[in-house]
């Protein structure tokens, strides 16, 4: 309900709902923001802002053969005359249009420092010049001609066009992207011949299918090359949708340099990728060892692209090397393709290939209508006037004698009825002006003409010219009306300004030719440890707090060791730099640790939380190396457990992953390699159990089944065993004793078990 009601002070208040209010506040902000500030128009492929800088710039007379003009005065201009925003993010605008690594056909010529593919900003708009390029003339064609609707702009003071005519669909030529509310828009680059190509074969087939047009254009063409290794069938998908993602690679080759050592040179990264974060990360790959084989990155840029990769050994293959780093670095991106724009100018949706080349098309057909019926209008004003010079020149002592003598020589001559030659003065009545009463009559037009003719003019070879001009734009007019009045003669006159354009900026322009290769790529292949790191033997160390080193070589592990005040010895085995450790923290969860990347043994190691998320209130509860194909048994403190394959247990991230379910206040207590056939499980109340091990269920995550039964405390140790061997333990003088018979203590599986044999350690732990 909504109440309204006056005051004094402040005129006329409605009342509304502040939901209504804000809803509809904010759907006309989202309205705004989709429309004039986030996603491009499908006909000129522009946005607002670009729209407005080049016919800025063309208002300036900034031709792409003229001269420069500084940032400010164009930026300046653009926001003082229709972009009433930021100068900053106009010239952040126009600045990227000029940025050829990010624009595939700049259509901003700069002058000065406009950024480079380091990442690097445009130097301050003071200290730039700028003018248009060839091919944003090309987007401008026509535009004198009413090829196009114009609007106010935003004070009323000026006009501005609604669109550009466009000669080429610039929307798939340089792309486009913009986040809007609640939508976004993505498009890669393309190459013009490309879309010119595919433009004629849609005007040919206008029924073409999606898959057709890729015969015409393979995928996207980015300004900084690459190579595009997307499979066939995820690119046709992508097109036909206007949904999907394209992967790029870098380009590289290998260098020779000589004795067998070889080094790898990349020449084009993929777009939108800042070489110099790139060179970062690729070093904090190498700091962080993830790609062990690569020993060293270089960059010998110049103005071209050229960084250089070191292998460790020259005993690895390029291909694996290459394989690794497009897996943890950015030589490899994935580019998203969400074809989302204003089909109309004024509906977002997201297109196919096809519409939106359709939607270029008709724009292009609507722009020759246009410019035809433009230039018919000028032609029939100038045939209009050209008439009357010529009924002047067939009666010109008469013309002479009024305007020597007549008052009002104007009216005279237009009340005059002048003699024609039929001979010359043919098909009069298809260009008599709007006002014609009669053959031989004069309009306003045509006495105006006539009275504004020089005497220079009245000499017999002009006559000639005057006639030889109508006789041309009669013909002239006569081809226009034709083209106006048949569809098929238009859309070939379209196919010639397309076949035009592609021979203007096709292979021959500078930079026309594709860029971007499409080539398939073999999936990268898991490369194993052995094969990237040299394998040595170390001995693992880990104290009380969590301190972790590795000792080279295989030490004694009875050997004291230094450590930290107040720390002492927790974990030590035998292990190689191949290994990968799996650490249980007694929050359930299982870290993966690579042997290589431990510290050395010259210290005292660095903590295990650093190396692996592993919270403060979290206790180690075993360290383990890890064996392809083997089992785990692991247990809580509540006596829960279950097996788990150690493929199951790999942690991708250093957040680990989750196996064991705990809660309720307990906790991991044991894990243990699976080695038998029998599970012994001994509780805090020194009772034991013996049951089958497949009585155990094998999973990946859980908190498992009961094997134990307790009535107080919980599960102390755990183990697996041959039953036909016995079980062993070591008892208080030091010595292992074995038991066989061990009928007394098998059970079922959550039984409570009996008694400890006599020797059992105080400590309720078996021996391994």
């Amino acid at each position: 309900m909504t109440d309204t009601f006056d005051t004094p002070e402040t005129g006329n208040i409605t009342a509304e709902p502040l939901r209504r209010a804000i809803g509809d506040r904010y759907l006309t902000y989202a309205l705004s923001t989709i429309m004039h500030r986030a996603l491009p128009d499908a006909r000129d492929g522009l946005k607002p802002v670009h729209r407005r800088i080049l016919y800025a710039m063309r208002e300036l007379r900034l031709a792409s053969n003229g001269g420069f003009r500084k940032s400010a005065k164009i930026s300046g201009d653009v926001m003082g005359n229709y972009h009433p925003h930021g100068d900053a993010a106009i010239y952040d605008a126009m600045a990227r249009l000029a940025q050829d690594f990010n624009v595939r056909y700049p259509l901003v010529d700069g002058q000065g420092n406009f950024g480079n593919i380091d990442g690097d900003n445009p130097a301050a708009s003071r200290y730039t010049e700028a003018r248009m390029t060839a091919v944003a003339e090309a987007l401008l064609e026509g535009l004198n001609e009413n090829a196009v609707d114009f609007r106010d702009n935003y004070d009323g003071t000026l006009t501005e066009p609604v669109v550009l005519p466009a000669t080429f669909p610039n929307l798939l030529a340089n792309g486009s992207s913009g986040i809007a509310v609640g939508m976004a828009t993505n498009i890669p680059p393309h190459n013009i011949a490309e879309l010119c190509d595919a433009c004629l074969h849609l005007i040919k087939t206008p029924d073409a299918r999606d898959d057709t047009l890729l015969n015409y254009v393979p995928g996207p063409d980015f300004p900084t090359g690459g190579v595009l290794v997307e499979s066939p069938e995820n690119i046709r998908n992508a097109y036909a949708t206007g949904r999907g993602s394209f992967r790029l690679r870098a380009k590289w080759h290998v260098e020779d340099l000589g004795r067998g050592q070889w080094q790898i040179v990349v020449t084009e990264i993929p777009y939108q990728v800042q070489k110099s974060k790139l060179i970062e990360k690729i070093a904090e790959v190498i700091q962080t060892k993830k790609v062990p084989i690569l020993g060293d990155v270089r960059d010998e840029s110049a103005d071209d692209i050229r960084l250089i990769l070191e292998p460790k050994t020259k005993n690895v293959e390029p291909d694996m090397l290459m394989g690794m780093m497009f897996k943890n670095s950015d030589l490899e991106i994935r580019f998203s393709l969400n074809m989302n724009v204003l089909i109309d100018g004024v509906t977002p949706q997201v297109s196919s290939l096809k519409q939106v080349l359709r939607a270029f098309l008709d724009h292009r057909r609507d722009v020759l209508q246009r410019r035809s019926a433009h230039r018919m209008e000028k032609i029939d004003h100038r045939l209009e006037v050209l008439e009357g010079l010529i009924i002047a020149f067939l009666n010109l002592d008469r013309v002479i004698d009024i305007i020597r003598y007549d008052d009002d020589p104007k009216a005279a001559l237009m009340a005059e009825n002048w003699a024609i030659d039929h001979k010359r003065a043919t098909s009069e009545q298809d260009y008599i002006g709007p006002d014609r009463k009669a053959a031989g009559e004069l309009t306003e037009v045509q006495a105006e003409a006539i009275l504004n003719m020089r005497l220079r003019s009245l000499r017999r070879l002009e006559e000639m010219e005057l006639v030889r001009e109508r006789d041309a734009l009669m013909a002239e007019r006569a081809e226009l009306d034709e083209l106006l009045s048949s569809e098929p003669l238009q859309w070939v006159r379209i196919s010639e300004q397309l076949r035009d354009t592609r021979k203007k900026f096709g292979k021959d322009y500078a930079g026309g030719a594709r860029r971007t290769l499409l080539a398939e790529a073999a999936e990268v292949e898991e490369v194993p440890l052995e094969a990237m790191i040299e394998r040595e033997p170390v001995t693992v160390v880990c104290s009380q707090m969590g301190w972790i080193r590795a000792m080279t070589g295989h030490i004694d592990l009875t050997r004291e060791l230094k450590y930290k005040d107040g720390d002492s010895p927790r974990f030590m085995f035998h292990a190689e730099t191949t290994d990968k450790l799996l650490v249980l923290g007694n929050n359930g969860r299982f870290y993966t640790v690579l042997a290589a990347n431990l510290p050395g043994g010259r210290g005292m190691g660095e903590p295990l939380r650093l190396m692996v998320d592993l919270p403060n209130d979290v206790d180690i509860v075993d360290i383990l190396i890890y064996s392809s194909g083997g089992k785990l048994l692991i247990a809580s403190s509540a006596g829960d457990g279950f097996i788990v394959p150690q493929d199951d247990v790999i942690a991708q991230t250093r957040t680990g992953k989750q196996v064991l379910n705990v809660r309720d206040g307990n906790i991991a207590r044991v894990c243990r390699p699976v080695d038998g056939d029998h599970v012994a499980v001994v509780g805090e109340n020194r009772k034991v159990l013996i049951f089958a091990i497949e009585e155990l269920p094998e999973m990946a995550r859980g908190k498992g089944v009961r094997l134990q039964k307790y009535k107080d405390g919980g599960l102390s140790d755990v183990t697996t065993f041959h039953i036909a061997n016995g079980l062993s333990w070591l008892d208080p003088a030091g010595r292992t004793r074995t038991e066989t018979d061990l009928t007394e203590w098998i059970a079922k599986r959550a039984s409570a078990g009996r008694m400890a044999p006599r020797g059992f350690p105080r400590d309720n732990k078996f021996t391994d």
